[in-house]
């Protein structure tokens, strides 16, 4: 008799042990999905309305009280707290699961105008999620209560809570956006809960008397989040089609970015994470003003520094000058360049630039890199998006433009696209004010493209530029020796306005940005 109640004794403690490995495992698992719910609603909402930092920052602040508000409520579940914490994975794993498709749709429906509605949509989803997410640690402290000390309980669920998060935290940017996309990871990390569900069921399962009504529950939602991966794709194509006016013919998540490409008639049209870069019609006029002024003008140019640019566009200008020996493009998003080199529509629009011997991609930070190196150019091309947030406001600091005039030869110029001098006058002029704050001479100008209306760029040098009274390449679809004058000519509604030096530890240019694209349009 002893010995059967010795070994039913160790039977119990093995039961005991492998019961906590497993809500260990759990906590693992649910502060992972915790997070990416917390990440992809912060991204979406940053791919969506810009301005990352003010979306990531209000987005943790509502989902990190929502947690607290969750952890605090958890003390009004009394009973049945295995039952609760199953019913609540199966819920976390349904609405965390589909936040990314709700969130894109919504905004598929509502649009850029209805940004009071998505923000509704967005914060009241945000706090939902970080409610239930808020009573699961809680609950799995109090399952475990009975056969662990508060001081080994709390030590070892925050230790796997905070595991969790790290291995989300690097997962996250490296692989799950670039590989699975927004929507397939949150639908993928929704089933990851629902599996905690199952797991809890099944280790439970003596002690619970609706055990089959909820594997049935179970099986209901990882059949809806299956059906979401099928779809996913479908899903996103759907949403990015009510937001573009023309077909979508390519779509693609990088690491940095959602490039689109839609087509209509002879119109190719590309947008990163919503944002319209050029119209196949008149990017000819955008970038024929970037290149052609100051490339005409410099002396025996030989060696050309390209920073952004990774559509080829600007590459197939300067590859015009026979005098042009090396060509190096900088750009941060390697599959960017890939697919203007490898896509058969794309590559003919850049004149399959990324073909010539001169061309050298890197495939790096521009700020970082330039940091970096020791050598000169005789043309350097400033080619970024618009500073739509702080990390590209970064490559309009004071801090980048002296490392362009250190890079820059004494006679070479460098030429920096700059947003709209009317839509974003004094975006426009602060970009002006702070590169002249880096010692270089600065010479504005403007022109139209119909895409974007009124566009500015800023020729910066060492010496002060002088216009050539010519230009020698022929072919030029738009600018002409004869017309280069009006480009310089800045009217009443243009001219300069005061604005401070965009630095890096005061990103001004990014709220002037933010206030004036935000207010008014072409």
């Amino acid at each position: 008799m002893a010995d059967t109640g010795t070994s039913t004794t160790n039977q119990l403690s093995v039961h005991d042990k492998v019961l906590r490995q497993a809500l260990f495992a759990s906590v693992f698992i649910i502060a992972s999905c915790g997070l990416v719910y917390e990440l992809v609603a912060g991204t979406v909402s940053s791919y969506l309305l810009g301005d990352s930092v003010t979306q990531f920052s209000t987005v943790i602040g509502v989902y990190l009280f929502a947690m607290g508000a969750g952890s605090w409520a958890s003390k009004y579940i009394h009973q049945h707290l295995v039952k609760r914490f199953i019913e609540l994975e199966l819920l976390v794993g349904l609405t965390g699961g589909f936040s990314a498709v709700i969130l894109f749709l919504a905004f598929a429906q509502i649009g850029y105008n209805g940004g009071l509605a998505f923000h509704a949509i967005l914060y009241i989803l945000v706090f939902v999620i970080g409610l239930l997410v808020g009573l699961e640690i809680p609950l799995v402290m109090r399952i475990l209560e009975a056969s662990l000390t508060l001081k080994e309980l709390v030590s070892r669920v925050l230790t796997f809570d905070y595991l969790g998060a790290l291995a989300v935290s690097l997962a996250f940017p490296l692989f799950l956006v670039p590989h699975l996309g927004l929507m397939r990871t949150s639908l993928v990390f929704g089933l990851l809960n629902v599996a905690v569900a199952v797991w809890a069921i099944q280790l439970f399962g003596l002690q619970l008397r609706q055990r089959r009504q909820l594997l049935i529950v179970a099986a209901l939602s990882s059949t809806a989040l299956f059906a979401g991966l099928i779809f996913a794709e479908h899903l996103t194509r759907y949403s990015e089609e009510m937001l573009f006016e023309d077909r979508i013919v390519f779509s693609k998540s990088t690491r940095y970015q959602r490039m689109v490409l839609t087509q209509w008639r002879d119109d190719t049209r590309l947008f990163l994470n919503g944002n319209l870069q050029f119209s196949s019609r008149d990017e000819y006029r955008y970038h024929e003003a970037l290149i052609h002024p100051a490339l005409s003008a410099a002396l025996h140019p030989r060696n050309v520094l390209v920073l952004g640019g990774g559509d080829g566009l600007a590459l197939r200008e300067i590859l015009k000058y026979p005098s042009i020996e090396q060509v190096t493009l900088v750009d941060l998003d390697r599959e960017m360049t890939d697919t203007f080199k490898h896509n058969l529509r794309l590559s003919q629009l850049n004149a399959h630039a990324f073909d010539s011997p001169k061309v050298k991609v890197i495939t790096a930070d521009a700020f970082v890199w330039l940091d970096q190196q020791s050598g000169f150019y005789d043309f350097i091309v400033v080619d970024f998006p618009d500073p739509t947030n702080f990390a590209l406001g970064k490559l309009y600091t004071t801090s980048f433009y002296q490392l362009i005039a250190a890079h820059l030869s004494q006679h070479g110029l460098a030429v920096i696209q700059s947003t709209s001098p009317l839509y974003a006058r004094q975006s426009f002029w602060c970009i002006v004010n702070t590169i002249a704050s880096a010692g270089l001479h600065t010479t504005p100008y403007h022109t139209l493209v119909p895409s974007f209306g009124e566009w500015g760029y800023v020729i910066a040098s060492h010496q002060s530029y002088q216009p050539p009274a010519r230009i020698e390449i022929s072919g030029l679809k738009f600018i002409q020796a004869q017309t280069l004058p009006s480009l310089f000519y800045f009217p009443p509604d243009m001219q300069a306005v005061p604005a401070e030096i965009n630095r890096l530890n005061n990103q001004h240019l990014v709220h002037y940005y933010e206030r004036e694209w935000n207010h008014q349009g072409p």
